[in-house]
């Protein structure tokens, strides 16, 4: 659950950055609207590395930039 949350956070963040609606990333990332709320209220427990990409493309970053911070190195020493 701690991933999902990470994640949505993500997603919310590089948004409110970009000032891009969940629509409108939906829309410039080809990812179904359903999806994306879905990932964002954590309903959904393991999105696809495809899907990630998808919205990465639609957020202007890399998966690399979209993964590269704090939290997500956090999870990697967790499971170490």
């Amino acid at each position: 659950m701690r991933e999902q949350k990470i994640l949505a956070e993500r997603i919310i963040s590089l948004c409110n950055e970009r000032h891009l609606s969940y629509y409108l990333l939906s829309y410039k990332s080809t990812v179904p609207i359903t999806t994306i709320l879905n990932i964002v209220n954590c309903i959904t427990k393991n999105p696809g590395v495809f899907t990630l990409i998808k919205i990465c493309d639609g957020l202007g970053v890399t998966i690399q930039e979209f993964f590269d911070t704090e939290e997500f190195r956090n999870i990697e020493k967790e499971t170490e």
